[in-house]
């Protein structure tokens, strides 16, 4: 299904809004779930009464003489994951506002504290608005030395024009400076050209209607542009990648393949590569299948040696309440085998759980 398809699919979301939902419950779950809370002063309000110790609890002397109950250490990891992985984003941010309502701390910066790693990374991730998460990727792919192509690439090739200038907003609430201005800063030739061109949306049009004439034109100039010269007119590929509507370049695909007897794919990894070849593959990936595109991008996370965890977190995170569902389908059809039996073989322990808890049942 094509990009600009995929984002009205309802039957897609995997993470869906709990049902008799109440925050204030969820959030004393998670505030009794983690540890260093609770102790102390805390110790007699009602907070902690509402605890029941087994025999087993280890006690201490009182000043007073016998021995006080305390509250065993340790972070419920469980009870974090079955709260915050069955919840809907806006309901995780009720349950946010709740926690720092009853008790006086900010809930992602507890949970930083209380937890680490790759599951640290996960669960966080849930906490952050769409818009925001998306930008704060943005931005991390940006930061210190290196640039992560990949990652902006990935979103840029994927959102729709709406949700490009709700992430484009969000990063310069958060960072305080353009997205724009700092992609052209951070990369350079036909690649900062394409992800320039790619962050103005100019794709997103929805209508069904196809000239013909236009499409077998535009197919006539990427082969001009390529395949019949010495060299590459790289300009050409891009501003038609990335200003012509999803419908209108299907055709042009199908058009080209009659040209040049080959896709449109093959003249991209002969004429072009490293990250321009990346990007440009990327957006005919997402304008001729996004759910497949999401499926080898889930699955290249994982194969081979090492996981790109970065990768695996964002999609799952991003995807979950969107078309996850429809992804995982495509994932078994492309590579025979289940996403979450991939996952079950490639993480472990708490991080394992949290992500099969997205993912949920297999097609």
């Amino acid at each position: 299904m094509a990009w600009w398809k995929a984002w009205i699919e309802q039957e897609g979301v995997t993470v869906k809004s709990s049902s008799h939902f109440n925050p204030d419950p969820d959030a004393e779950t998670l505030y009794k779930a983690m540890k260093g809370i609770g102790v102390g002063s805390q110790l007699l309000s009602h907070q902690a009464a509402a605890f029941t110790f087994p025999s087993s609890t280890l006690t201490s002397v009182s000043p007073w003489g016998g021995h006080s109950r305390c509250i065993p250490a340790g972070t419920n990891e469980q009870a974090i994951i079955d709260v915050l992985t069955k919840r809907s984003n806006a309901q995780r941010q009720q349950i946010a506002k709740s926690f720092k309502a009853q008790f006086g701390k900010d809930l992602t910066e507890t949970l930083k504290s209380e937890l680490s790693g790759k599951f640290e990374r996960l669960i966080v991730a849930l906490m952050y608005l769409p818009y925001r998460y998306e930008a704060k990727e943005l931005h991390d792919a940006m930061k210190g030395l290196g640039t992560k192509e990949g990652v902006i690439i990935e979103i840029l090739a994927s959102r729709t024009k709406n949700q490009l200038q709700e992430i484009m907003k969000a990063y310069e609430e958060d960072y305080g400076s353009s997205l724009e201005e700092d992609i052209q800063a951070d990369t350079s030739g036909y690649l900062e050209r394409i992800l320039v061109c790619l962050l103005q949306g100019s794709r997103d049009d929805v209508s069904s209607f196809v000239d013909p004439g236009l499409a077998l034109q535009d197919a006539q100039d990427l082969y001009a542009a390529g395949e019949k010269i010495r060299g590459t007119d790289e300009m050409k590929f891009i501003t038609i990648l990335c200003t012509r509507s999803a419908t209108h370049l299907l055709r042009v695909f199908e058009e080209y393949e009659k040209i040049a007897n080959k896709s449109i794919e093959d003249s991209i990894n002969s004429e072009t590569h490293g990250s321009l070849e990346e990007a440009m593959l990327t957006v005919v990936k997402c304008t001729r299948n996004l759910h497949s595109y999401f499926a080898e991008r889930l699955y290249y996370a994982m194969k081979g040696a090492g996981t790109r965890d970065g990768t695996l977190i964002r999609n799952i995170v991003s995807r979950s309440e969107i078309d996850l569902n429809l992804i995982k389908c495509h994932f078994k059809k492309m590579y025979g085998k289940t996403l979450s039996s991939m996952i079950m073989e490639d993480t472990s322990g708490d991080y394992k759980n949290a992500l099969l808890s997205l993912v949920g049942s297999d097609p």
